[in-house]
């Protein structure tokens, strides 16, 4: 799978894929990043990519061309349109059956809005797909789109050591949370593991951790 992030903070991307298993398997070839900068393709000689509103109001917002054209040239360089997401507070909330759904693609690019978003022009004339990672705001899109290539890289085949172990998580099957885990000491702090998990009794872990599931709400 390819991931293309169109972002004015190319590096803040980079830095966190870079690292722990999802560096290891862009090494290993399971999955591919690219990050393309926005302001590269800014019209003016001075590299600006924000404006003010229309309407009036607080803050700016990014332009539209920029922006196209970076997408346009993407597209022309990949010779697909990959699938275009826009991160938004506007979006459907993130949840593990669209990143199923996701993890199915080839190709995905990630588009990261700054300041107060950007001109509805260009998500009427590009963008696929409005995602949100919650109710709430961050300062960029950086930050829900490295949300979404993790979630979405740790389901491709070869990412983790087994299927066994996201398919066992929470929210996998869309209803539940996870069972409580623990390590060792068997004690600690006065507080002891559950004794069915040093039994060794494989049926009746299986059945205590299936009845610690909770329904998520």
């Amino acid at each position: 799978m390819r991931f293309d992030f169109l972002t004015l903070f190319p590096d803040i991307c980079r830095t966190f894929l870079s690292e722990s298993i999802i560096g290891r398997a862009e090494k290993k070839g399971y999955v591919e990043f690219y990050y393309h900068q926005i302001r590269d393709y800014a019209i003016d000689k001075h590299k600006r990519v924000d404006d003010t509103p229309y309407g009036g109001g607080k803050g700016m917002l990014m332009v539209a061309e920029p922006i196209a054209a970076c997408f346009e040239s993407l597209c022309n360089t990949l010779k697909i349109r990959p699938k275009f997401i826009y991160m938004s507070p506007r979006g459907k909330v993130l949840n593990q059956e669209k990143i199923k759904e996701l993890s199915k693609l080839k190709n995905i690019a990630i588009l990261c809005g700054r300041y107060e978003g950007v001109d509805q022009r260009v998500i009427e004339s590009f963008v696929d797909d409005e995602v949100s990672i919650g109710n709430y705001v961050v300062t960029g899109g950086e930050l829900p789109a490295l949300v979404l290539a993790d979630s979405v890289t740790r389901l491709l085949p070869g990412v983790l050591s087994s299927e066994i172990c996201y398919e066992d998580e929470s929210h996998f099957d869309g209803k539940t949370i996870e069972y409580p885990q623990y390590t060792k000491p068997a004690v600690w702090r006065g507080m002891a593991v559950p004794e069915v998990l040093l039994t060794g009794h494989h049926a009746n872990i299986a059945k205590w951790k299936n009845d610690m599931k909770e329904e998520y709400k």
